[in-house]
């Protein structure tokens, strides 16, 4: 990867100050510093050579926008949990740095996108998701209490549709989407609580040839339902599996979770149902956050990601006749007729279904 700009950095310059502070035991050379990747939020992460390490990645995190404090605590509980992620090398919490190890350059949505072996990939990544849930104990994360669930949900009409479609609901409409907000909330806080990464997917895993997969991005990280992250990794905003591989993964989930006595349900029927529907709760934050994204944030490579985080939220709306206001308020959003249910459609509605079939198009 090429040379950072020398455009002016204040930042960048507070953190290679930092570096040469630290770097004389650890080899670094702080010249080398490069620019490694962004994330949605305001961390940055950079790329440097360090002597007999070969390279660290070197992270800034402004501490009045970022609190590095959670990062590194989950950092160590996942590792300790015998996942694979960064070890932190060193940190400056007053000033937003660490200094951590370098987990390389490929996530699973590159490897995927180059031929890598899928089963292979999702086996390593359902085993060391096990593992982490397998390690929960009560009151070491945040509740993903009622008040986190209903702000997230609130993302959907406040960005999606007010500011990214420019539409207003009507009374009855909003009526209907609280309703589903209820269901929904309702069915996560049912759920025995373990620990949950909150953005487990493919470009928050890395392809690693030994201790598969490196795992990113969980400074988020809550206690809340087994099946977020189950989810989050089948039903991916980048990348799209036909519905048949989301069953054989979430079976093999499923019996790994019972093995390690994570709190799942014996019917594999219910642990389906409550996927989708926890599931339709993380596509409608979803959606929201995409929007927000561009239109605050100006980043507009997460609007091409909307129309497949649509189609995970019209599959599970089309299944349940409880989503039915969400999916006439869907329809009239997208320009489409709303026709009362034939009985084929009545039919995929039901209460508690067990593994439908994928549809023709392989929609994930």
């Amino acid at each position: 990867m090429g040379q950072e700009s020398a455009a002016p950095d204040a930042r960048r310059n507070m953190l290679v100050a930092w570096l040469a502070s630290i770097g004389g035991a650890l080899g670094l050379r702080a010249e080398t510093l490069r620019p490694a990747s962004s994330d949605a939020s305001f961390r940055r992460y950079f790329r440097l050579d360090a002597g007999a390490d070969g390279t660290l990645i070197a992270m800034d995190a402004p501490p009045d926008r970022e609190d590095s404090g959670p990062f590194v605590r989950v950092a160590r509980l996942f590792g300790a949990a015998g996942v694979t992620t960064p070890r932190i090398v060193a940190e400056d919490l007053a000033q937003g740095f660490l200094l951590l190890t370098d987990l390389g350059h490929t996530t699973y949505l590159q490897a995927l996108q180059s031929g890598a072996d899928r089963q292979a990939l999702y086996l390593d990544a359902l085993g060391s998701l096990v593992r982490i849930q397998a390690a929960s104990h009560a009151g070491v994360l945040p509740p993903y209490d009622r008040g986190r669930l209903l702000a997230e949900l609130r993302l959907f009409p406040d960005w999606y549709i007010a500011r990214h479609l420019r539409a207003h609901l009507q009374d009855e409409e909003r009526g209907a989407l609280e309703h589903v907000f209820e269901a929904l909330i309702s069915c996560a806080l049912a759920e025995p609580p373990v620990y949950v990464h909150r953005d487990y997917h493919s470009r928050n895993l890395m392809q690693l040839g030994h201790g598969n997969p490196g795992v990113l991005d969980f400074q988020d990280a809550v206690m809340g339902s087994a099946t977020y992250d189950l989810v989050s990794l089948l039903r991916d905003a980048y990348i799209e599996w036909p519905e048949e591989q989301q069953v054989d993964w979430a079976v093999r989930y499923w019996e790994l979770a019972r093995a390690a006595s994570v709190p799942v349900p014996p019917d594999f029927s219910d642990l389906w149902r409550t996927m989708e529907w926890i599931g339709l709760q993380r596509s409608l934050k979803v959606l929201g956050i995409f929007a927000r994204l561009y239109h605050r944030d100006g980043k507009e490579r997460y609007l091409a990601d909307l129309p497949l985080v649509m189609r995970h939220t019209r599959r599970v709306v089309e299944r349940y006749a409880a989503f039915d206001g969400l999916r006439r308020l869907l329809d009239r959003l997208e320009g489409e007729p709303s026709p009362p249910a034939s009985p084929g459609v009545a039919g995929l509605r039901r209460a508690k279904p067990g593994p439908s079939p994928a549809s023709g198009r392989g929609e994930a």
